[in-house]
């Protein structure tokens, strides 16, 4: 009886004891929910223990540490699907030590389980899909000294029994806004006092969530901080309030606090900063003096009211990110910025920049440049094919001039040069093997698309509209299989749309996003030196502005999205009916342009098309019954052509009812427009179709495609810069 109890308690209550062997199985069981291959378990499973698991590390053959974070080879990401992954971990009760973070595990945390885990001192499972409240469980892990919960979905409010977990050095509930996934900012209500019971508390991090109340005085009070990060909430600052820390810093984030005035003097007191966000607030006056001496590594204070010029003694070899994005700063860059050997990143766009770049600029190792949105000006820009890391080259809308040089980093994955006064397409970009964007529209280029471009087989996104250029569109562009925005709108480009054009891979099928995190994770900081927590910054500056129609759409928007915008310009010839192939696209316009034909039957194939505009050209014939079956169409515009016939009914085309869309047509009727058909032209109405959700909301269009025309040609006009400014003045006429 005895050995049979002994059997049943170790084998059959597991929640209560596991012993080697029965860890063991927890492992396999584990990691057969993580997804590992028969051939990765295949010499695992003939250990006598899973202390050679190479996730796991044994003290006394127990299993006290596994890590599959993301600094682990082993890590399974975005393989493992639900919370339910975590359970076999539970019957573990020596770990010490749990990192599932960066692995897109899905779910709400189990509400029972991590009592077993009494021995527990670290746990990292941040950077996942967890949602729902957090836990009670989770807060009687009276022995652990990191919890790291951030970049998830959890709601709810932060209980105050987090105040009994006295051995916490390190608490993070942090919430990245992501490009890619946009998790909600989710805890809320106020910060609670129990923590200042915390004694060890090295590390505080609940920025971007929605915390509210007034910003807790006796935070102020707790000595053993190192890294206060509570910015983005819906905390009140009391900026009258005389405040006297007791701490000392490395890390200060009150980005988003409603500060106002100077720059807090109290910050100078912290004299080991190492990292601060003051961004998105109200701040006023010049760079302070004494920000400069203290030689802070990382400076945000993006979106404030800061002025002046910049201190040459700013560009020290301690500098690694400077951010002043959105303030009135203005003058010439320092010449010493060459410095700064040590900057990764420098964003200064939006501010009143003028003269040219340093030369030197480019002998700076960055990943990330953004000057754009300034006056800055010169006919010729750095050479940055040196550099073996500048990933993000941002100088758009600037008075940059001249021709374009090919002088950019082989690393460059995103070049945006509009809204300058460039006249000539850069000569050759074949060796930029990593490009992903190249935006030069609203620019005085002028002469033929060059067939080099169609080399850049990485290419996703390519904007060139608003300039000058002449010619056809090169037949070879169907090499860039990768691309899903093609925008060549406003130009003199002439000859039939390529057939080719139909075989664009990314425009037919879905495609994913236009860059990954990994594209903008460009920054990694450690919280602490010897724990394996990383901070990611995000890139939320870079906005793609398409029309006034969808302005602001960001990249993190872009997943699943393609567009195709060849319109006001002077092509020729038939629609081709192999772009009835593009099943991927949403945005779909050629109008103003001398195409003639009929409107072939497959656009009606364009299943995600939201926009379709066909209106200026020479169209004939009737507009198909296909049309109808475009169940997310929101704009329709075939308006100035020499169609007749009915317009279709049933399902979107119902709503299509603007009689503008339709006008100046030698013979359209339909119930859309008022205008009864005779009986021979009433086809068969199709059967209704169930109507699904849009993958775009066009609730936030600013201007209609109906005054569309009149916009474009203004546009035209005013900000068309031709290199001769009557020789196009004189086009646009012609063509209207």
């Amino acid at each position: 009886m005895f050995i049979l109890f002994i059997f049943f308690f170790f084998f059959f209550t597991p929640t209560l004891s596991c012993p080697p062997e029965c860890q063991k199985q927890a492992l396999l069981q584990f990691a057969s929910l993580v997804n590992f291959t028969d051939d990765e378990l295949k010499s695992w499973n003939s250990s006598s223990d899973g202390c050679l698991f190479p996730f796991a590390k044994c003290s006394s053959s127990n299993v006290v540490k596994i890590d599959l974070g993301d600094s682990s080879p082993w890590r399974r990401p975005w393989r493992v699907s639900t919370s339910t992954v975590l359970t076999p971990l539970f019957h573990i009760r020596t770990l010490t030590y749990l990192d599932l973070s960066f692995n897109g595990i899905q779910g709400e945390l189990p509400r029972d389980g991590f009592a077993n885990l009494s021995k527990l001192e670290e746990l990292y499972l941040w950077d996942n899909y967890f949602n729902g409240s957090l836990p009670s469980q989770l807060f009687q892990l009276r022995f652990l000294q990191i919890l790291d919960l951030s970049d998830n979905s959890f709601h709810g409010n932060i209980p105050p029994e987090i105040g009994n977990m006295t051995k916490l050095i390190g608490l993070v509930f942090r919430t990245t806004i992501s490009l890619v996934k946009f998790q909600p900012r989710s805890l809320t209500g106020t910060i609670p006092s129990s923590i200042q019971n915390l004694k060890k508390l090295d590390t505080l991090g609940f920025e971007y969530n929605l915390l509210s109340g007034e910003f807790p005085s006796w935070l102020f009070h707790m000595k053993s901080l190192t890294s206060l990060l509570i910015g983005g909430n819906n905390l009140i600052w009391n900026n009258s309030a005389n405040i006297v820390p007791k701490f000392t810093l490395s890390q200060l984030s009150l980005k988003s606090s409603g500060l106002k005035g100077k720059i807090p003097d109290w910050i100078s007191t912290q004299k080991t900063l190492l990292y601060l966000d003051l961004s998105e607030n109200q701040l006023e006056g010049m760079f302070p003096e004494w920000l400069v001496e203290m030689e802070v590594e990382y400076i945000f204070l993006s979106d404030n009211r800061l002025t002046g010029t910049l201190p040459p003694q700013l560009f020290g070899s301690n500098l690694e990110v400077l951010s002043l994005s959105r303030n009135n700063f203005y003058g010439k860059l320092p010449g010493n910025i060459s410095n700064a050997t040590g900057l990764v990143a420098l964003m200064l766009d939006g501010n009143n920049f003028s003269g040219k770049l340093p030369k030197f600029i480019s002998s700076i190792d960055l990943l990330l440049l953004d000057l754009s949105n300034n006056t800055f000006s010169s006919n010729t820009l750095p050479d940055f094919s040196s550099n073996k890391h500048l990933r993000i080259i941002d100088l758009s809308s600037n008075e940059f001039s001249g021709e374009i040089s090919t002088n950019f980093s082989q690393k460059t994955s995103f070049l945006s040069l509009g809204r300058n006064k460039f006249s000539s397409f850069p000569r050759n970009l074949t060796h930029m093997s990593n490009l992903k964007y190249l935006g030069i529209h609203d620019n005085k280029i002028t002469g033929e698309l060059s067939n080099s471009i169609c080399q850049i087989s990485t290419l996703q996104i390519l904007i060139l509209r608003n300039n000058c250029l002449q010619g056809s569109i090169p037949d070879c562009i169907f090499n860039l299989t990768s691309l899903q925005i093609l925008y060549l709108s406003i130009n003199h480009l002439v000859g039939k749309i390529p057939t080719n054009l139909g075989n664009l891979t990314d425009m037919i099928e879905t495609p994913g996003e236009i860059f990954s995190n990994s594209e903008f994770d460009v920054l990694r900081v450690r919280y602490w030196n010897k724990k394996k927590h990383v901070m990611l910054f995000k890139i939320h500056d870079l906005i793609v502005n398409w029309k006034k129609s969808i302005q602001g759409l960001s990249f993190g928007n872009l997943k699943g999205y393609s567009l195709l915008d060849l319109s006001m310009n002077q092509l020729s010839g038939e629609i081709p009916a192999s772009l009835g192939s593009l099943k991927a696209l949403k945005i779909f316009n050629i109008s103003h342009n001398n195409l003639f034909g009929r409107i072939p039957a497959n656009l009606g194939d364009l299943e995600n098309l939201e926009s379709l505009d066909l209106s200026h050209n020479n169209l004939s014939g009737s507009i198909p019954q296909s049309i109808a079956k475009l169940l997310q169409l929101t704009i329709f515009d075939v308006s100035n052509n020499k169609l007749k016939g009915k317009i279709p009914e049933g399902s979107q085309m119902d709503t299509m009812n603007n009689p503008n869309s339709y006008a100046n047509n030698s013979g359209l009727c339909g119930m859309q427009i008022q205008v009864p058909c005779s009986e021979h032209l009433s086809p068969t109405k199709p059967p209704e179709l169930k109507s699904k959700e849009t993958w775009f909301s066009w609730e936030g269009v600013e201007i209609g495609y109906a005054v569309g025309f009149f916009v474009a040609v203004g546009i035209s006009y005013l900000s068309n810069p031709c290199k001769t400014f009557n020789y196009c003045s004189q086009q646009r006429r012609q063509r209207v």
